[in-house]
């Protein structure tokens, strides 16, 4: 099964800006709803924003206002703008097809700190 591979991350201070990209397979990413997750030292996977095939978007409410999830179909990319960054985003960053959800990559390191 082909992985997601996340990319983006970094160490930044607060009020910072990252970009995340996660490559996929070009077989059916068009028609998937796709997910972008977190995971914090000590606590569990949590879903930050998805997309619909269509465009549609979700995010949770910490990162509302903040953070903006988009999709190239032509490339098999989903991005995750991040703004504002605080400390609280701190976590591995992943990302996933919402159903069925496929097996997890590795991530990609964000880290929020002064």
């Amino acid at each position: 099964q082909v992985q997601f591979v996340e990319s983006g991350g970094d160490l930044v201070q607060p009020g910072a800006s990252l970009r995340l990209s996660c490559a996929d397979s070009p077989f059916g990413f068009s028609i998937y709803a796709m997910g972008w997750y977190r995971q914090a030292p000590g606590k569990q996977r949590e879903m930050v924003a998805s997309i619909s095939s269509g465009g549609s978007t979700y995010y949770t409410a910490s990162v509302k206002g903040r953070f903006t999830i988009s999709r190239d179909n032509t490339d098999n990319t989903l991005y995750l703008q991040m703004n504002n960054l605080k400390p609280e985003d701190t976590a591995v960053y992943y990302c996933n097809s919402l159903s069925p959800p496929r097996a997890w990559g590795q991530g990609t390191q964000v880290t929020v700190s002064s």
